[in-house]
């Protein structure tokens, strides 16, 4: 069973890679722009949508899709599109708890299986000048939330999958696989 990764993530392939999954990534250009009702709403449709765009050409493997937001008070809280937006956002989550939501399709033949994991995440008390060189040291510009659990410096505490909050939940991942090969 051939394995297809339908993302350009560095930290979804990373992960992969260190559970010893041997992989192929094509990634999948969709447009993002989708009606939702809820975070599982968001990551689930986003999910489906990037599998089946490279899973139409690859029916004989397996295509992994993924979509991992950051939601606070009811807000979808995106990658930022300026260091500015990042200092923004990482000002309004410090001290405070937050939900990311990834949403994981796997696409073979004419099966799809779809889950969704939640994890809470909280960050520590971070004065303006950590958020500043935070944002100036790290590439947050490609990362949901602006920050990367796996840094170790933004965050204090949280609860759920931590791969989960880096991107793909592994746990999750390599069980839906598992199911697959039956």
């Amino acid at each position: 069973m051939k394995i297809i990764l339908a993302s350009s993530s560095p930290r979804r392939k990373e992960l992969m890679e260190s559970a010893g999954l041997s992989f192929d990534i094509i990634t999948s250009s969709v447009d993002e722009n989708v009606t939702y009702t809820s975070p599982e709403d968001l990551v689930t449709k986003l999910s489906i949508k990037k599998a089946q765009a490279v899973a139409k050409d690859h029916k004989e493997d397996v295509v992994i899709g993924a979509d991992t937001i950051v939601e606070l008070d009811g807000e979808i809280i995106g990658k930022p599109k300026t260091k500015e937006r990042a200092v923004e956002m990482l000002t309004k989550m410090q001290s405070r708890w937050h939900s990311v939501y990834t949403g994981v399709t796997l696409c073979y033949k004419d099966t799809a299986k779809t889950f969704v994991v939640h994890s809470k995440v909280k960050f520590h008390n971070l004065s303006q000048e950590d958020i500043l060189s935070y944002v100036n040291e790290v590439n947050v510009l490609d990362k949901a939330g602006a920050y990367g659990i796996q840094d170790g410096r933004v965050v204090d505490t949280y609860k759920g999958s931590y791969t989960n909050i880096v991107g793909l939940p592994m746990d999750e991942l390599l069980e839906a696989l598992k199911e697959m090969e039956k």
